[in-house]
């Protein structure tokens, strides 16, 4: 039973329930992570290099050290999503990550640079990712998945749309420019609406997730709310003490190693099997644009299935992504490749959301997922280097590839013992 303010209400009403306009902006705060985001700032690598006669090592030593540091404060972040909702985080993050898009826009050095890239990292690709995952399911329980998937919407849009828009930007009016005007996008765009639309709990406005009714019976100033108990509400601390907090967290950083890994070192992949660059394009474009519909499936199975087994399937799916790459000799054999990537990522962009809440409620959920972000992200800057030194070391890639699916293996193990916990009751 809950408590609520007569004076709680909606910034608009709509005709269908609210959490669906909050599920468009959480993907419109997905859409505008892009500035922090790899195949954004990619685009202006090439620039930087020519215009200050940095090298790639220089640059690409920059971007991983920045990355890590990012990585270790995400765990801050979300704890500071706890504390302050999500409504006020993602108003002063995404001002930040404009402000970040002004500062790349005047680095002229390294130092600058990995400040600059800091930020992006930090705010975009990080904290604009963290926020709407962690507001969605707010709002959302039995429709949790489904909400997840639209709100994926966003990422495969941002993905598509900025690295040609940032191409022509760049040759049209410099890369200088193109950050100042990314950044007033996201200042004039995005905060407006994020401060406008944003509520952190339907409960805050007289609402229970997904819509249910609210049976109201007034009772002086207030209004008594029957709030039947629909989930197990568990502080950080809680969570920590469980042995399924430890085996999920152990394997989230495992997608974001092993795919990191393939798209950074795809060309050369493929290139040993025989295929060329345009091959492993096709490949990377492919498997963005399947990953959109299997991702609006998945919101629907996860949803039905338990997300253990979810995770298990994808780690599956992962084993069978290593295999193929040694075998991936034809056309032919990379568009089944194409298929089974696009099909991993797309239940995998809905599972690692989904599986937090699921297990441990909505009160910590910024720490939690913070945590769990920062091990994602640790796992995505230090993915490349195996491969990369296991070409120098053994001449190829066959030895690291068959190393590397002891990783999707123990995700697996870790997967099926993860069993939803329940929370002990206290006398």
């Amino acid at each position: 039973m809950k408590w609520i303010g007569r004076n709680d209400t909606v910034p608009v009403n709509t005709p269908f329930f609210y959490g669906w306009l909050i599920v468009l902006i959480g993907g419109l705060g997905v859409f505008f992570s892009g500035p922090g985001q790899t195949y954004f700032i990619s685009v202006f690598i090439d620039q930087y290099i020519e215009d200050f006669g940095w090298s790639q090592t220089q640059v690409s030593s920059i971007y991983s050290a920045a990355t890590l540091v990012s990585a270790f404060c995400m765990f801050f972040m979300g704890r500071l999503i706890d504390k302050l909702g999500q409504r006020k985080m993602v108003v002063i993050v995404s001002i930040m990550l404009a402000m970040a898009a002004f500062f790349n826009s005047m680095v002229t050095n390294l130092v600058m640079l990995f400040f600059g890239v800091l930020m992006l990292r930090l705010f975009g690709q990080g904290s604009m990712t963290l926020i709407p995952n962690t507001l969605i399911p707010q709002w959302f329980m039995t429709k949790r998945g489904k909400a997840l998937s639209y709100m994926a919407i966003g990422g495969f849009a941002s993905s598509a749309a900025f690295p040609p828009v940032n191409v022509w930007l760049v040759g049209e009016i410099g890369w200088q420019a193109t950050w100042v005007l990314w950044g007033v996008v996201v200042l004039v765009v995005f905060t407006p609406l994020a401060l406008f639309f944003v509520r952190n709990r339907p409960e805050d406005v007289g609402m229970l997730p997904d819509g249910h009714t609210v049976v109201r019976k007034p009772k002086g100033d207030e209004t008594e709310v029957e709030e039947p108990e629909v989930e197990q509400r568990w502080t950080f601390a809680e969570a920590r003490r469980t042995k399924a907090f430890w085996l999920i967290l152990s394997c989230v950083g495992i997608p974001a190693l092993i795919n990191t890994a393939i798209t950074f070192h795809l060309i050369a992949l493929f290139g040993e099997n025989g295929l060329s660059a345009g091959v492993s394009a096709f490949v990377l474009s492919g498997m963005a644009i399947l990953g959109f519909p299997i991702t609006l499936i998945a919101g629907r199975v996860i949803d039905r299935v338990k997300v253990n087994y979810i995770l298990a399937f994808i780690f599956a799916l992962e084993i069978v992504l290593l295999a193929m790459l040694d075998i991936t000799t034809t056309f032919a054999m990379a568009v089944v490749f194409t298929i089974v990537w696009g099909l991993s990522n797309g239940f995998e962009r809905i599972a690692l959301s989904y599986v937090w809440p699921q297990y441990f409620g909505r009160a910590a959920l910024g720490s939690i997922q913070g945590l769990a972000t920062s091990v994602m992200v640790l796992g995505s800057a230090i993915g490349p280097l195996p491969f990369g030194v296991a070409y120098d070391y053994f001449g190829g890639y066959e030895e690291i590839i068959w190393i590397s699916i002891v990783f999707p293996a123990i995700g697996i193990l870790c997967s099926l013992l993860a069993k939803q916990p329940v929370k002990p009751t206290y006398d």
